[in-house]
């Protein structure tokens, strides 16, 4: 069931989501060759709890196998889900991070991937183009327009330029819970119901060099994709108004470790 909020509740999920992209500013310039990604997972947790916050994604999932971090930190063909660790960035990584921030019940979802160090042509522009599909898929997001517009938005662009688009993972209403109904897919597919005033939803497009094809690792959570190519991913919390769309989450594109 999607659950629209008022306006008390979206002022609430808009402070998550300054809060979230205030982290990222600080943390982005951190991703850097050489850093262990534990060590960036650590720095968050710290940040988002100094301010009185709760790391959305620490322990979520089932009680046999919750997210043991903070961040989701997934680097080249690692699409979304992968776990912090002793793992070293490299020079060239494409390094995807997603964090969400539980502010006094309001949540919100944000994704970036960072180009760290010198990157080479091929992976730049799957990240231009991912980060492109992103902003078509938000301005179809309109109130009295079907779901699946953004949909068809983001798959267009990606395919246009011949990359893959994952399926089996998508967007989300968001807000109360990690995750809410609407599902938010980036190719045309399942229910299709009309957005209205209150919807609040996290866009978030996962492309690929290859293949959409994806599997889930050993671990239970790291998704990569199965040509082992590399992913990129970018996300914004976003509310649909009767009369406008606002992208809750703030703008951290230029930014790069």
């Amino acid at each position: 069931m999607i659950r629209l909020k008022n306006e008390k509740q979206i002022e609430g999920i808009r402070r998550s989501c300054h809060m979230l992209s205030a982290m990222y500013r600080e943390l982005i310039p951190l991703v850097k060759p050489g850093i262990e990604t534990i060590e960036l997972d650590k720095w968050a947790q710290n940040w988002i709890k100094q301010r009185g916050g709760r790391p959305a994604f620490l322990g979520y999932g089932p009680k046999n196998n919750p997210f043991p971090g903070a961040l989701c930190i997934s680097i080249n063909q690692e699409v979304i889900h992968g776990i912090p660790s002793r793992r070293k960035i490299a020079e060239g990584d494409l390094v995807s991070l997603d964090c969400g921030i539980d502010l006094g019940g309001y949540i919100s979802d944000q994704a970036v991937t960072v180009e760290a160090g010198r990157v080479d042509e091929v992976s730049r522009r799957l990240n231009a183009v991912t980060r492109e599909c992103l902003y078509r898929g938000i301005a179809a997001a309109r109130a009295g327009d079907r779901l699946l517009q953004i949909a068809r938005a983001v798959y267009a662009h990606a395919h246009s330029q011949g990359y893959g688009v994952v399926r089996d993972f998508c967007g989300h209403g968001v807000g109360l819970e990690v995750h809410e109904d609407p599902q938010v897919p980036n190719y045309p597919h399942g229910p299709n119901p009309r957005m209205t005033g209150g919807l609040v939803i996290a866009i978030e497009p996962m492309i690929n060099l290859g293949t959409g094809d994806v599997k889930v690792m050993k671990d239970g959570w790291t998704v990569v994709t199965t040509d082992n190519k590399p992913s990129a991913h970018w996300e914004h919390t976003v509310v649909v108004y009767r009369d406008r769309t606002e992208v809750l989450t703030d703008s951290i594109e230029t930014l790069q470790g």
